[in-house]
């Protein structure tokens, strides 16, 4: 399943980050279709409203359905056959089981439409049932990514660690409900899933179909050229996936902080063993918050991380020999000591 997901990058960021080639091969950036209802959050929830992929089709008849628009949609899809108000459905669809998708009509009628669209998401959290006791430990999961090289005078361009980060792309489909007193269009979505990947297998059972490669979100998308039947052959599980876990802090939805997806150190025999993709999390976090003001203090402290994120995870809810600017520098220096792993998950 998918019941929580990030996507903090600032506007202009994730447009560049959706670059595309259209079918005469040439470079494109999507479109936005209400740019104003997007709103960046480290820790999204069903209801809110997250930024989606979706072929220029939809909205404009003699358009060319490789190109594509981003637009902000509800998460928790509403039929559009649905007669009441949305806050009274009284059924979870937040996710679409892939392998039952034509058994139930809110996911089967949309299919047929066309309505195919990609979530987009630096990745999802999920949580890991702890043996022996009623705790979960949170996760949170992402496509494995490319260390970003250091510039001349030792000093990370944030710019260039955010423009560098590979999006998360999941399978969704989107419907369109009208108040039946007329009124504003609902578009929303729901997250197809499929059974996990061994790699994922020990946190949950399920997870988000994963569309990895501009190939398959192409075809995804493409529904004026590539049919329901076609394109559901790109539902699958895919081992090409990155995790690290996280502070419990990721729990209260109303957390929308960096630390919620800030790598910890669990107190257990086997620790994830950090590599590129857990040390450009970490450079994020080292970077200047899109959402607050960069202090007026010295830029760097003797460890060379900023002085706004060591401020900040001193504030973190978990115990202080773990959490800190020293749980952070722990990270950095074994990045430079142990050669790149996989990841490992808790025994």
């Amino acid at each position: 399943m998918c019941g929580r997901t990030s996507c903090h990058l600032p506007r202009d960021v994730l447009t560049r980050a959706c670059a595309y080639r259209d079918r005469r091969g040439q470079q494109r950036l999507p479109a936005w279709r209400d740019p104003d209802k997007y709103c960046p959050s480290y820790n999204k929830s069903p209801q809110s409203r997250s930024p989606v992929l979706l072929s220029r089709l939809h909205f404009e008849k003699d358009a060319d359905s490789s190109e594509r628009i981003i637009a902000p949609m509800r998460w928790g899809l509403v039929p559009s056959w649905f007669k009441d108000d949305p806050s009274k459905l009284q059924f979870n669809t937040t996710n679409c089981r892939s392998d039952t998708i034509m058994e139930k009509r809110s996911f089967k009628v949309p299919l047929g439409k066309g309505r195919r669209c990609v979530v987009l998401a630096d990745g999802f959290y999920e949580w890991q049932r702890c043996q022996g006791t009623n705790q979960r430990q949170p996760y949170f999961i992402y496509f494995p990514q490319v260390k970003t090289e250091k510039s001349a005078d030792g000093a990370e361009s944030r710019e260039k660690v955010w423009d560098d980060w590979r999006l998360l792309t999941m399978a969704g489909i989107f419907d369109c409900w009208e108040p039946p007193e007329g009124g504003e269009v609902l578009y929303s979505y729901t997250i197809l899933t499929v059974d996990s990947c061994k790699r994922l297998s020990d946190i949950h059972h399920r997870m988000p179909a994963i569309l990895d490669g501009d190939e398959a979100v192409s075809k995804w998308l493409d529904f004026g050229e590539v049919s329901a039947q076609e394109a559901m052959k790109l539902i699958h599980p895919t081992e090409n996936i990155t995790f690290h876990p996280v502070s419990p802090v990721v729990n209260n939805s109303r957390n929308n902080t960096p630390e919620c997806l800030a790598p910890v150190d669990l107190v257990v025999k086997k620790e994830p063993a950090p590599g590129g993709s857990s040390q450009k999390m970490l450079q994020w976090l080292a970077t200047k918050s899109p959402t607050k003001e960069e202090p007026k203090t010295p830029e760097k402290e003797e460890s060379g991380v900023p002085r706004w994120s060591s401020q900040f995870l001193q504030h973190s809810p978990l115990p202080r020999k773990r959490g800190g600017a020293g749980l952070l520098q722990r990270w950095l220096k074994r990045e430079e000591e142990e050669p790149a792993a996989k990841l490992a998950h808790s025994q």
